[in-house]
């Protein structure tokens, strides 16, 4: 504020953000940018935000359901009529139950070391032995699925890490496994196996790190436990519309029903859980890189 003898009070208001230069500025929401230079949260969240995810998570279950009723109805059955129903018919012919059990079990068992997917294995195991059985059936295999690579890699340790190093991103995640005492590289392990990584390249990749084999069997098999029960389901389902359509007949309105139910209660909650993984392994990550710095 100035005054002269011969001029009037003259107020003059400025106000400085950050610098020195006195620029008159728009009070109001911040923009991300704005955020990012003076840092803190917004003070005006966007309206509608909220709305707008709820009519994505409503059109998305739309089309869920939408793609479930035209698979169970249509493409279901012309894919079991003509890749399902066969193979079941050689397994049904060839083996009898004790040969179809160990010819499972080495399957599960020994294709994870040869690099080879063993979900068909699983299927044939819910089809035939159902949740219960199925399951114990499934699980012992597992074990010895994950446990091969971890000793045949353990002699190929140092080339592995040096192929991990190639992919960054996933080596920090993969690296997590061996950080920490016991029940931390647990954690870390159950999430790994929980979370979309590929299944058959973790097996391989985790013995670049330090993780010990207890806390990785363990965490391997709490793990793999949601995998195990969506496989045993997929392959019940499978077998239900491979009987209608070997019978020539069509599912009644409350089989349909259930069954569409089902599969987008199993595909949410599988979402559910792979959502949850990574947000706790991004957390995971961000409580080493201080310690690491």
């Amino acid at each position: 504020m100035t005054c002269e003898s011969d001029d009037t009070v003259t107020p003059e208001l400025k106000l400085q953000m950050g610098d020195d230069n006195g620029d008159y500025v728009r009070l109001g929401c911040f923009n991300d940018r704005e955020l990012e230079q003076f840092g803190g949260e917004p003070p005006c969240p966007k309206k509608g935000n909220f709305l707008w995810w709820w009519v994505k998570v409503v059109s998305f279950c739309i089309c869920l359901v939408a793609l479930a009723v035209v698979g169970i109805i249509w493409v279901g059955p012309f894919i079991l009529d003509k890749e399902v129903i066969p193979v079941l018919d050689w397994e049904m012919d060839t083996f009898s139950t004790p040969v179809l059990v160990v010819v499972l079990f080495v399957s599960v068992a020994l294709f994870p070391a040869l690099l080879l997917p063993s979900t068909p294995s699983m299927w044939v195991a819910g089809m035939t032995f159902g949740y219960g059985l199925g399951f114990l059936l499934i699980m012992a295999g597992v074990t010895v699925g994950v446990s091969l690579p971890y000793f045949i890699g353990s002699c190929f340790r140092h080339k592995i890490y040096r192929w991990l190093e190639k992919w960054s991103k996933k080596a920090a995640l993969i690296r997590l496994a061996g950080e920490g005492n016991w029940f931390h590289q647990f954690r870390a392990v159950t999430l790994l196996r929980i979370s979309p990584f590929p299944y058959i390249i973790f097996n391989y990749a985790v013995v670049a790190t330090n993780v010990k084999y207890g806390p990785y069997i363990l965490g391997s098999l709490v793990g793999m436990v949601p995998e195990v029960f969506v496989t045993i389901y997929s392959g019940i389902l499978i077998q239900t519309l491979a009987e209608a359509t070997q019978e020539r007949r069509s599912l009644s309105a409350q089989q349909t029903i259930f069954n569409v139910l089902g599969f987008c209660f199993m595909v949410a909650t599988t979402i559910i859980i792979t959502i949850y993984a990574k947000r706790k392994l991004k957390e995971l990550q961000e409580e080493e890189d201080p310690q690491l710095e």
